[in-house]
């Protein structure tokens, strides 16, 4: 099954040409946290996804593939 709010983060973070290390301190999170989510290994909280979808300038139904406008 894919993972469409992994793929639309590492998308998202590829196209502003951050590694996963300098997306995860800008966020104010783990070093890790962000490969986690891109390998589907972690969970993420509604409080993160509400970050990372500020972060982007996009919403969190994007994220999670409920739209396909960003």
């Amino acid at each position: 099954m894919k993972n469409i709010l992994a793929e639309r983060i590492k998308k998202l973070r590829e196209e502003k040409g951050l590694t996963q290390v300098q997306l995860a301190a800008d966020l104010d999170l783990g070093s890790g946290f962000v490969g986690n989510i891109e390998a589907g290994k972690k969970v993420v909280s509604l409080r993160n996804l509400m970050l990372i979808a500020d972060y982007f300038e996009t919403t969190p139904d994007f994220l999670l593939g409920y739209k396909d406008d960003k």
